[in-house]
Parts: structure tokens; sequence; C-alpha cells
């Protein structure tokens, strides 16, 4: 679906101002950037990438009209800014922990608790990467998205065969990434499980799995 029509005229008329080159100037403006695109992933999982113009996504945040395109070229942009925040560091964590020295068994485990972790504090920014995926697969504008979200499967899967290597590697990594993924839909803070418990739940099933006589 295209852009709005309102958002398309602005998109073309403004340009985000360059980054401030003193270094107290260039932080303040990294942290409202940053502050801009989680409150946008709020707004967005809530109403809708497609639906949510740039007009009325300003207003949600509480900026005057065009203040965002200080930030953000348009709202293309700041959906890939929100795929960043949600997976650039959780593949840099990722790569952390497998450098780690572990056992299969651990390395997975603790892996899939930083993964579910980060799902469930990321919960608006993983609803709308999942909602716009299909935008995501598709545009070299999205080149660096899908490069980091295939180096974080291939890491996975990785952990995964050192783990259960009598699992079929596709099938496995297919049904951890829609459970762990999937748990933004329904997981409760409040809930009796917290996100450690559920990433083993989602372990103990694979491993269980692995270990049953073929």
């Amino acid at each position: 679906m295209s852009p709005p029509a309102d958002d398309r005229r602005v998109a073309r008329s403004v340009r985000p101002a360059p980054a401030p080159t003193r270094p107290a100037l260039k932080v303040r403006y990294e942290l409202r950037r940053t502050e801009l695109v989680e409150a946008a992933a709020g707004v967005f999982a809530d109403r809708g990438y497609d639906s949510t113009p740039m007009s009325e996504l300003a207003t949600q945040i509480g900026l005057a009209a065009g203040g965002i395109y200080h930030y953000f070229a348009g709202k293309e942009q700041l959906l890939i800014a929100i795929c960043d925040q949600l997976v650039d560091p959780l593949l840099a964590r990722a790569r952390e922990l497998v450098a780690e020295d572990r056992p299969p068994d651990a390395r997975l485990r603790v892996l899939v608790r930083v993964w579910v972790s980060y799902v469930v504090r990321h919960r608006d920014h993983m609803l709308v990467f999942q909602q716009e995926r299909h935008a995501i697969e598709l545009g070299d504008q999205w080149r660096g998205v899908r490069r980091a979200r295939k180096d974080f499967e291939r890491l996975v899967a990785g952990v995964l065969a050192d783990a259960a290597p009598h699992l079929d590697r596709r099938i496995a990594l297919s049904a951890l990434l829609g459970m762990v993924n999937h748990t933004a839909q329904w997981f409760d803070p409040d809930g009796r499980l917290d996100s450690d418990a559920v990433a083993d739940g989602y372990v103990d099933l694979v491993l269980g799995a692995a270990r049953r006589p073929a």
C-alpha cells in the first residue's frame, strides 16, 4: 500500500536535518531520535503502519506537524529504523553469547532466554515487524534489515544443530522462530510465567523432541 498523499508531499519537500557534530548536541539528537522510533513503534503496533499517516503519528507522539521530518525523511525510513532497533542489538548480543564457552544445551538455553526477553521488551517493534514483513521482503532499501535477520537466523540454526543434531535443521529452526517471535502476541508481563520460564519451555520442547527415540 502506498503512503497517504500528504505523507508523499511532505517527504518530497522536507529533508531531515543532519546530525549535529558537537558531542553534547549529537548525543541529545540521537537520544531524541531513539525515543521517536520507540514511540512510533507503539503507535504503529496499535493503529497499523499503513493506516497511520505521518500527521496523525506526530499528533499521537506529541510533536508539531512535520516535526518528525527533522529526524526522518519519511515513514518508510522510520519503519526501517524500527526494524534496525529491533534486530541489530539482538544480533550483536547473540554473537557475544555464542562466542562464550558453554555446552551446546546451555548455549541454546541462554540464547533463547535473551531472545525471548528481547521480544517481550520490544513487543511493539516485533508486532510492527511481523505486520510489515511482506514489505520488508522486497526492495533494496530493506537489504540491511534482511541481512541482519538472516544472520540471526543462521546463528540460531548453528546453535540448534549443535544442541539437537538429530532434528531436521530447517523444521527445528522454523518451529523455534515461530514460537519465540509469536510470544509478542500473547505474553502477559503480569502473568504466571516470566520470560525465562517461557524460553525454557521452548527449549525443553526442542530438546525433548531431539531426545525421543526415532
